[in-house]
């Protein structure tokens, strides 16, 4: 019996002697707990910020690119088309402006879909005041606005940055309008948990919106010396300083936080970006679910080491099961892990897609819309059926698409549809489209289809474009072979006609038909100096043009064919309209023409109106334009000729009547410097043609002489 109770008790004896033992190790280890308690969310912290260092910095690239395209030679519409690419190509920008070294604005561009909570008086002048302030630092450091939306959470916010200097003074500075909730995303999973809160603090020194509303009011109290609070005073320091670490805080401040009676441990980092301005954010996470840990382990141990003699079999097997499952747990996350990655890779490819991509379920319902597309589709259509993504489609159109959506699927290949002129959003466009047939290896994956919607109307336009230059080079070709061929023997012919004619004296019965041949000679003549004026327009030499006395001028020019052709023709031009940058004779031109073909547009008793009028705004550039109109109440042109005016040899005169290079040439002029021309007409009610005109620079001189006078 004894020998049996000795092992016993001496068991008994160890068991005690390593509970007891266990339990001081605990209580000594709390510290290296807490310590490893607080590295761990340290490097949460670090790993949550370095997503978003990297999402700010993607941003400064961007700025950065934005700011060399704008260096780049070209027209204030190409840096417009390229800036309105880029803005559109990231979903996170709502707004991108360019400025030019004195602050001033030279383009503004804003998301189709801007905030609504921000207006717009407010985001010029707050864009606009950024970019200073970015002037103000070297080129390529980003400078951050103030909160903009502070009743919405604070995401939107304005970053800009100075393009290179020259002669030691930056060319300008390029600011965009940034929703920064998906870049602080990574902090708001760190602190997701209820036990943990987040303290971020601005570029401005100041707790955003986002940081959690009691710690925020006493970030503003920590200053003051009675504050109770001298932990988290020294955590503020910290965290305007710009510092990293770990800070404890005792059970009393804890409470005083509203964060329960426990210890608390918080963690804190810099975020930092360019030029040395920094973000800075703290979790404070309490210790309790660390105490409860500790207690319950140290429950657990003694239990383990009472039943160790009974049980150490079935633990060794519990040991090795648990060990398994754990490492099939690991594969299963790190698997998982892989598959969102993959997956959320594949939604941001499809998203910068630049064509459009409506993902179909089993019964052609749809479940993903990439962003491309999104922004020509109504609302939420996810769910929804095929046809809710094209309200304004025909029913015959909408066959056409699921027809060849059903087909690919029956077929198990993609299927295309080419070059097809559809009205798949409410007006006709080209479209290539094409249905993919999805094979799905997991049965709960819902897309088993792929419609892709390639618009191309631009595409169309271009070789439109092509199509009228190519016609352009060949009426420059055609006015020299006419006139090197067909000039000097009609010169030889009208010089013999005329000589015969006097021959043969006023009262001849063939007098008559020799004077036709020579008024006809001249209206050929005519038709070739017109063609070689098209043919050798120069590049306009560019001056400062009042436009009031040249409009009149050419009143006056007209004057008598318009009473001739009993048609009231009549000017307006304000005094206050400022000068065009112009070619003075080729402007005439213009407007000759124009008011020309007014007054053949109109029966007797018609009416053509010549005005003018200055366009303000920063869609218009950066020196404005002005609108010079030509309206009459004649005839009109149909609708389907309106893309044709503009086309060599187009009118629609009488034969004899126009050689139909009037209004190519009034492109050409408008085209060549820098403007464009708007058309709109009515048949039966007359035609209005708009020439947007750029105004002329001011000198240096008198922009001074405004300043002072400001």
């Amino acid at each position: 019996m004894r020998s049996t109770l000795l092992p016993i008790l001496l068991l008994c004896a160890a068991l005690a002697s390593v509970g007891v033992g266990v339990w001081t190790l605990v209580k000594r280890s709390r510290t290296t707990l807490v310590e490893q308690f607080a590295g761990d969310r340290q490097k949460q912290l670090d790993e949550a910020v370095g997503g978003v260092t990297d999402s700010l910095e993607e941003v400064g690239k961007n700025l950065r690119f934005a700011g060399e395209l704008m260096s780049q030679p070209g027209s204030l519409a190409e840096h417009r088309r390229e800036l309105r690419a880029l803005l559109e190509a990231v979903g996170q920008y709502k707004a991108i402006a360019a400025y030019d070294g004195d602050g001033a604005e030279r383009l503004l561009l804003l998301d189709r879909k801007p905030d609504p909570q921000v207006s717009r008086e407010g985001l010029v002048a707050e864009m606009a005041g950024t970019a200073r302030r970015a002037l103000m630092r070297p080129p390529g450091d980003l400078t951050t606005s103030p909160v903009l939306d502070a009743a919405n959470g604070g995401w939107l916010r304005i970053l800009a940055t100075a393009l290179p200097a020259t002669d030691g003074k930056p060319e300008g500075a390029v600011a965009v309008l940034v929703d920064t909730e998906s870049f602080f995303a990574p902090l708001r999973i760190v602190t997701s948990d209820l036990e943990a809160r987040m303290l971020l603090v601005g570029t401005h020194g100041q707790p955003t919106p986002a940081s959690d509303p009691v710690l925020a009011e006493w970030f503003g109290r920590a200053s003051q010396k009675d504050s109770g609070v001298p932990g988290f005073a020294f955590l503020v320091s910290r965290l305007k300083a710009g510092a990293r670490g770990m800070l404890p805080l005792s059970e009393q401040e804890a409470e005083r936080l509203g964060l329960g009676r426990s210890e608390v441990v918080a963690v804190y980092t810099p975020i930092r970006m360019r030029g040395g301005s920094h973000w800075a954010v703290a979790t404070l996470v309490s210790t309790a679910a660390l105490r409860s840990h500790e207690q319950s382990l140290v429950v657990r141990l003694l239990g383990a080491g009472a039943l160790v003699a009974f049980f150490l079999v079935a633990f060794a097997v519990y040991v090795v099961l648990a060990r398994r499952r754990a490492v099939a747990l690991r594969e299963s996350r790190r698997h998982a892990a892989q598959l969102a990655a993959l997956h959320d890779r594949t939604r941001k490819i499809l998203d910068h897609l630049p064509t459009g991509v409506l993902a179909l379920t089993e019964d052609g319902r749809i479940s993903a819309v990439n962003q491309a597309l999104r922004s020509r589709v109504p609302g939420n259509v996810t769910g929804a059926p095929l046809a809710s993504a094209f309200p304004g489609a025909p029913a015959p159109v909408m066959e056409r698409l699921s027809a060849l959506v059903a087909s690919a699927r029956r077929e198990d290949r993609p299927l295309s549809l080419l070059g097809e002129p559809l009205a798949l959003f409410g007006e006709e466009g080209t479209y290539n489209l094409h249905a993919v047939p999805l094979t799905a290896e997991d049965p709960k994956e819902e897309t088993r289809a792929l419609l892709v919607v390639e618009d191309l109307s631009d595409v169309r336009a271009l070789e439109t474009q092509l199509l009228r230059a190519e016609k352009l080079a060949t009426v420059g070709v055609l006015a020299a072979g006419i006139a090197h061929e067909i000039g000097t023997p009609l010169g030889v012919v009208r010089g013999r006609a005329e000589y015969v004619q006097s021959k043969l004296g006023p009262t001849h019965p063939q007098g008559p038909g020799l004077g036709v041949i020579v008024e006809q000679i001249d209206r050929v003549s005519r038709t070739l100096r017109q063609l070689l004026d098209f043919s050798r327009l120069q590049p306009a030499m560019v001056r400062p043009v009042a436009l009031g006395p040249l409009v009149r001028s050419v009143h006056e020019l007209l004057q008598v064919e318009a009473e001739r052709r009993r048609v009231s023709l009549s000017v307006d031009v304000p005094e206050s309209v400022p000068a065009l940058a112009a070619d003075a004779d080729q402007l005439q031109q213009v407007l000759l023409n124009l008011t020309l073909n007014a007054c053949d547009a109109c029966s007797e008793g018609g009416k053509v109106e010549v005005t003018a009028s200055a366009l303000a705004g920063p869609e218009e550039g950066t020196w404005g334009l002005v609108a010079l109109t030509v309206r009459d109440d004649g005839c009109g042109i149909p609708k389907e000729r309106l893309n044709q005016v503009f086309d060599p040899f187009f009118t629609t005169k009488k034969r004899g009547q126009g050689t139909g290079l009037g209004l190519t040439m009034v492109a050409h002029v408008v085209r060549n410097h820098g403007g464009r021309v708007e058309l709109e007409s009515t048949p039966g009610q007359g035609t209005r043609v708009t020439v947007l005109w750029p105004v002329a620079r001011a000198v240096p001189e008198e922009r001074n002489a405004e300043r002072l006078a400001v």
